[in-house]
């Protein structure tokens, strides 16, 4: 009985702080978006596109874990690989031009 009590908090607690990082992961692209709009900016550009590549980490491995059942450290796994590759393309950013 504990145990399902601690899953079903940790569940939820997963939900919660991924949903928070979508929202924040979002606004983030978005305004980079915005300002590569205005500015042209490939550097904008590419700021945005890694933020939008570890905001899809997030949610796919929430998703994952959660919604279609698959083993948490899959689901961490997944997360990981993204945000590795999100920061690799944000620190390309901040060395181009």
């Amino acid at each position: 009985m504990t145990h399902t009590i601690a899953s079903a908090s940790i569940a939820t607690g997963i939900i919660i702080v991924k949903t928070g990082i979508l929202v924040l992961g979002s606004l983030i692209t978005y305004f980079s978006l915005k300002a590569y709009r205005s500015t042209g900016s490939a550097a904008l550009r590419a700021l945005a596109v890694g933020f939008g590549i570890i905001t899809l980490g997030a949610l796919l491995g929430g998703t994952f874990d959660i919604i279609l059942g698959v083993s948490l450290a899959t689901g961490l796994l997944i997360d990981a690989i993204l945000t590795f590759a999100g920061l690799a393309v944000i620190t390309y950013s901040l060395y181009t031009e």
